[in-house]
């Protein structure tokens, strides 16, 4: 099987040893997303806009591996705080609904930057 790493562009990714997702025949592989940017997350301190902006970029990632949302047979959620898990799982309903991947939303001490509140992981399985 061939292997494909897929690139966000940044530089960290070489230096820290990690790639957005990873393609290995059918399998999709997509890394802990977030909204954040240079100029801090996307959306700011709200969980819903910070959501929605990582399910967007999760969905660039499959789409660069030639999958689809609807590819997607397991996810996982990271929370800053628990009692956002409402919010969260609302918006991954929107995106995942008649998907209905496999799904874990647990929460966590802190992500990488102190501004980020929420981190998602997929697998897709192609075809």
């Amino acid at each position: 099987m061939t292997r494909q790493n897929i690139s966000s562009g940044s530089h960290l990714e070489s230096l820290r040893g990690y790639s957005r997702a990873v393609c290995k025949g059918p399998f999709v592989f997509v890394g802990g997303m977030t909204a954040g940017s240079s100029e801090g997350a996307v959306g700011g301190d709200d969980v819903v806009a910070q959501t929605r902006e990582t399910l967007t970029r999760v969905e660039s990632a499959l789409k660069e591996a030639g999958a689809s949302i609807a590819d997607v047979v397991r996810t996982r959620i990271f929370v800053t705080n628990i009692s956002d898990f409402e919010a969260v799982a609302a918006v991954h309903g929107e995106v995942f609904g008649e998907v209905r991947p496999a799904n874990a939303l647990v929460e966590v001490g802190a992500l990488a930057l102190p501004d980020l509140l929420v981190e998602i992981e997929a697998d897709a399985i192609i075809g």
